[in-house]
């Protein structure tokens, strides 16, 4: 049910890749819509209020296969993006996302953050993004993280040098879903596979479902979802230890 009262239960912060252009594929890549669209419906239906960074700031865009308009019909039947689409107060806040270094981490409830091809290129590797990640998981806030975005989990560490995943169980964007998303475009797409490097990381339990199904998993205050269909899953399992 819809918050009607306008009475802010808090912020939340989304962290979403900035665009940029795949070293595989020589695409055009940013965020996956529906895994900021369909959260941000959730969230703030839950009385939430919702601000997105990215690294560099500024206008962010959608990854075009996760385009309700694009050619490819990929995702034609996501509605509630193409809604977004069409409402300026909505776009206004990807068009001006602020910068993930001018973020104070004591302002928000919980992170998000949001996948789509660009984290494969932007996020792992990127200092930045993951001592944020890390800084707010170790607070005992919520901390999510959704489809290709949970690569940050790949290579994230506490002080001592042991990995935040070790003993925990997680999920990611799996790797039938990149033998499928690899089908549809005829080629190799992602310089690397969640769940191949998963499988590196000792002491880990890194688990999917069949490909597509909305899938989300909770482990402490580390909160995991599959892929692009499992945002809605994750938020509803931040917003339960948010409402605890």
């Amino acid at each position: 049910m819809s918050n009607q009262n306008n009475t802010s239960k808090g912020k939340i912060l989304f962290v979403v890749a900035n665009p940029t252009v795949s070293s595989v594929t020589g695409w055009n890549i940013g965020f996956w819509a529906a895994e900021l669209t369909h959260p941000y419906l959730e969230f703030t239906n839950a009385g939430y209020e919702i601000e997105i960074a990215s690294p560099l700031g500024g206008k962010l865009e959608f990854d075009s296969f996760s385009d309700p308009e694009d050619n490819s019909g990929y995702a034609a039947n996501d509605l509630i993006s193409l809604g977004w689409k069409y409402s300026a107060k909505h776009m206004e806040l990807i068009n001006n996302s602020k910068k993930l270094p001018d973020v104070n981490a004591d302002d928000y409830k919980a992170v998000f953050f949001v996948g789509g091809q660009s984290p494969m290129i932007t996020f792992r590797g990127n200092k930045e993004v993951t001592d944020f990640m890390v800084k707010f998981f170790e607070s005992g806030k919520p901390t999510a993280l959704v489809c290709h975005s949970t690569c940050l989990l790949l290579d994230a560490k506490y002080s001592n040098g042991k990995y935040i995943v070790e003993g925990k169980t997680w999920t990611g964007f799996a790797n039938s879903e990149e033998q499928y998303a690899e089908s549809f475009t005829g080629g190799k797409i992602q310089p690397f596979w969640i769940e191949t490097e998963a499988e590196k990381i000792e002491n880990t339990n890194f688990i999917v479902k069949e490909a597509f199904t909305p899938f989300a998993i909770e482990d402490g205050n580390l909160i995991t979802g599959q892929q692009q269909n499992s945002g809605s899953e994750a938020a509803k399992l931040v917003i339960k230890q948010l409402e605890k």
